[in-house]
């Protein structure tokens, strides 16, 4: 596994490197995002990607919508001061699958990096072409989605929170669950962040729609359900 790491942050950086080093991870420390740039530009392959977004040249949200463009699967993890919720969102929105807050711990380090890996590791395997409930149609090649044949435009994140609601209709999900399933992170009941992505969903699910998909099961968790 081949990790890139984009961190300016000379002792953090250092940090990492050995961190990773210690679980077995071949790592690839660059320091600036445009010395990261011209390295995914000649064309080299990474397991998982880390980046701060404070980064001198080019900056990490616009490093992730530029991986986005040309590499839409590899998983990106975010490392950064900027911890309210409102950047954790852009970041996700951008395509991040994941967000830590420095300072961090060095255990919760390794084991997102360990379930963002597990995952680019389980895509290998052969997944359905689409996924559906009631009017709702998800192509995972083309990753569109349609509601009642109307198009819906979803977010990088918002999809995969979809998905999982698809791959688990009829189900209670609980903020552990999603934040688990879809974060790969364990829910910070300090922050609203799921509610947050929830609401965007319906927003854009349910609205102008008669029968709504998404319901709230108080105290529980949501589910994607046909009926009230």
């Amino acid at each position: 596994m081949k990790i890139l790491l984009i961190e300016d942050d000379i002792r953090i950086n250092g940090l990492v490197v050995e961190i990773l080093k210690q679980e077995g991870l071949t790592c690839v420390p660059v320091f600036d995002g445009l010395e990261a740039k011209r390295l995914l530009e000649s064309g080299e392959q990474y397991d998982l990607i880390i980046s701060d977004i404070l980064l001198p040249e080019i900056n990490g949200l616009e490093l992730i919508k530029f991986i986005r463009q040309t590499n839409p699967h590899v998983p990106i993890l975010m490392l950064s001061a900027l911890g309210d919720t409102d950047d954790k969102v852009k970041g996700l929105d951008l395509g991040a699958d994941d967000y830590m807050v420095k300072p961090f711990e060095i255990r919760e380090l390794t084991a997102r990096v360990r379930a963002l890996l597990k995952r680019r590791a389980a895509m290998s395997y052969e997944e359905p072409v689409t996924l559906s409930f009631a009017d709702v149609l998800m192509d995972l090649k083309t990753k569109t989605v349609t509601r009642a044949g109307q198009s819906i435009n979803l977010t990088p994140k918002e999809f995969n929170l979809l998905q999982f609601f698809l791959q688990n209709p009829e189900r209670v999900l609980s903020r552990n669950e999603i934040a688990e399933q879809v974060w790969n992170t364990h829910f910070d009941t300090g922050t609203n962040f799921i509610d947050v992505y929830i609401n965007y969903l319906r927003r854009k699910i349910d609205k102008g729609f008669d029968k709504k998909l998404i319901h709230t099961k108080s105290g529980m968790g949501f589910m994607l359900k046909g009926s009230d």
